[in-house]
């Protein structure tokens, strides 16, 4: 009775079907079991969901659209996909201009973003939903590795282009690009894709530009960096104790490794190479460093003021050591008397000794420059305009001696007085001013100017010249004598009538 049952539900459901399926399911049109259970509508979804099950999957795992559409929860599946309108109705509804695919399980970024949805949903795809994730699915033809890679073409290529990659060499295969490695094709080293079994070491791929030809073995990374070829991280003086400091730095092995021959044991000794090069022909020793630095062979380190008795200051800083040493140091050392090497410089003939740094200072860079000689400790203080004045104004030859302390030395002919005052002219002349003269008879000499004697010129009683002191008859008698009315019967003392005030001016008796 059942089955007569269930094939009058069919029938029915037959007799008030509402119209055609479409044509999706025009396959299933006359079992309508399949998709409706009798006069239950709450079932529906299941028996859709039998058909459909990539769906049921989305929906179980919060994937894809109707897995991430946060509406479609609760909806029943007629809500959006209705049927019986016929064959060719479009029961899907899907607006591709609006569809966010970034609810699906693929979201379009890059270069993805720019394609229609023909571009990857073909009609060989049954469903929207059977369009295929993996890159290699559509880019097999683009694979330039030929699928030696595999297909997991995003581990190393990005969807803003073909040629953008983000392979990271050294988390992947354990080899860092540096250097120049950074910038090479990765069939640069992977020859014909072949990407397994690659060599890792140096000289696995850089045999050949090896210009030890293998004398140092195969561990070139010791010494060579990948920045460049000839870009060497060889620490000298750590793997060797010999410093390549100075003109050292620059040079290439082969400079001093013959033949290229790092294995072999090379002298330390400047005298090992640079044996052509000692101007001193051995005389100094073979300890070369004990005066030459290694940036240049003519640039010193040997301290003359440290290392001798003698500084080398001002001009003698800048000679050469044979402009002194004219024999090998080992042999004779220079004096370092200035008069011994300056004898024939010396412009005082000898006269002022030989010790010239008394006046002369050796960091000066001439010979005259710098004098420092204190005339004030001489027996002649530079004073007032002396002191302004350049040595030869005084000393007529270098010999200096052979100036004169007087006055009259040098103003013989600026002495108005023609000698008649004698010759030290200090007595009434000072330094500063020719013209500004002081004397004062009174105290200066044991004749007082008084009376008349007082507007006197000194050349009215001093008339003849002075050979050196001045010697004067103070009687007035030596003056006055064809004044003297007299005749000399009173004698020569006239003062004790006369006064100077005037000679007819008598003073009176006692």
């Amino acid at each position: 009775m059942a089955g007569a049952a269930d094939a009058q539900v069919g029938s029915l459901e037959r007799l008030v079907m509402p119209g055609p399926v479409a044509s999706a399911h025009a396959d299933v049109e006359a079992m309508c079991s399949d998709c409706h259970a009798p006069f239950a509508r709450s079932e529906q979804n299941a028996l859709c969901l039998d058909c459909h099950e990539d769906i049921a999957r989305d929906l179980a795992t919060n994937a894809g659209f109707h897995g991430k559409e946060p509406t479609i929860s609760g909806l029943e599946c007629s809500a959006c996909h209705t049927e019986h309108e016929g064959r060719d109705a479009d029961i899907l509804g899907l607006d591709e201009a609006s569809f966010d695919h970034s609810l699906s399980n693929f979201p379009l970024i890059g270069k993805h973003l720019e394609l229609m949805c023909v571009d990857c949903h073909a009609e060989e795809h049954a469903t929207y939903h059977a369009a295929e994730t993996q890159c290699s699915a559509c880019h097999a033809e683009d694979d330039v590795h030929r699928g030696n890679l595999g297909d997991a073409c995003a581990d190393c290529h990005a969807e803003t282009a073909w040629t953008d990659t983000h392979f990271d060499h050294e988390a992947t295969a354990d080899y860092a690009l540096t250097g120049k490695h950074a910038e090479l094709t990765c069939t640069s080293c992977h020859v014909d894709e072949v990407y397994e079994e690659t060599p890792a070491t140096c000289f696995g791929c850089h045999a050949d530009d090896d210009s030890h030809a293998g004398t140092n073995g195969t561990e070139c990374q010791d010494c060579h960096g990948t920045r460049n070829w000839e870009d060497t991280s060889f620490d000298h003086f750590v793997r060797t104790g010999f410093a390549l400091a100075g003109g050292h730095g620059g040079l290439t092995c082969e400079s001093c490794h013959e033949g290229n021959k790092l294995t072999v044991q090379t002298p330390t000794e400047c005298v090992a190479c640079h044996r052509d090069d000692d101007a001193h022909l051995g005389v100094n020793g073979v300890v070369c460093n004990d005066c030459h630095r290694v940036t240049e062979w003519l640039d010193v380190t040997f301290d003359h003021g440290r290392d001798t008795e003698f500084a080398l200051r001002g001009t003698h800083a800048g000679l050469m050591c044979a402009d002194c040493h004219v024999e090998p140091v080992a042999v004779a050392v220079p004096s370092t008397l200035c008069f011994d090497c300056h004898a024939e410089d010396d412009p005082h003939a000898g006269q002022l000794g030989a010790a010239c740094d008394a006046c002369h200072a050796d960091t000066q860079t001439a010979w005259p420059e710098g004098v420092r000689f204190d005339h004030d400790l001489a027996s002649f203080p530079l004073l007032g305009k002396h002191d302004v004045l350049v040595c030869e104004d005084c000393h007529a030859t270098p010999a200096f001696h052979d100036a004169g302390g007087q006055c009259v030395d040098c103003h013989a002919e600026d002495d108005v007085h023609e000698r008649r005052l004698g010759s030290d002219c200090a007595l009434c002349h000072n330094p500063n001013d020719w013209l500004a003269w002081v004397f004062d008879h009174d105290a200066q000499t044991d004749f007082a100017l008084t009376g008349a004697h007082d507007g006197l010129t000194c050349h009215a009683c001093h008339r003849e010249p002075a050979v050196d002191a001045i010697v004067l008859d103070t009687t007035c008698a030596a003056c006055h004598r064809s004044d003297d009315v007299h005749e000399g019967e009173f004698g020569q003392n006239c003062a004790r009538c006369h006064t100077t005030e005037a000679f007819l001016d008598l003073k009176e008796l006692q």
